[in-house]
């Protein structure tokens, strides 16, 4: 892992912290575990104010080519759940994809469990988009 940690911008992380403390009532196994994972991972992550993200790492609005052990390639952009729209690669982070990448920086590799199983996944590419996340968002 490039930094370490997972690295989290302030109003970012708050705004994961309110979603993740909902992991308990969600149907789906393996969205539950993606989502235990990351609250795991948030414990031991770098909280930095906005001026100081690193522009490699993902957060909300990011756009992420990540490829797989497996060979397959995919771009998508990480939004809020109520933005999702998987037609126009918009994934929400309250999916098991969307929980493995947050936080994690361009060039770093990472194991976690899709409803297909385990997938070793790298991080190819990270693109910066308009990042401004209202603290009053409808969850």
């Amino acid at each position: 892992m490039k930094y370490k940690n997972l690295i989290i911008e302030k109003k970012e992380y708050v705004l994961l912290k309110r979603m993740m403390n909902l992991s308990g009532y969600y149907k789906d196994e393996t969205l539950r575990k993606s989502v235990k994972k990351l609250v795991g991972e948030l414990e031991s992550a770098q909280i930095c104010d906005e001026a100081d993200m690193p522009k490699d790492v993902i957060r909300f609005n990011t756009v992420i080519t990540i490829v797989s052990k497996n060979g397959w390639r995919r771009k998508f952009k990480l939004v809020m759940p109520n933005d999702s729209d998987v037609r126009n690669d918009k994934i929400s982070i309250l999916t098991p994809m969307g929980a493995a990448v947050m936080g994690y920086a361009e060039g770093d590799s990472l194991v976690w469990e899709f409803p297909s199983g385990e997938q070793k996944l790298t991080i190819e590419k990270v693109e910066q988009e308009n990042n401004y996340i209202s603290m009053n968002m409808v969850l």
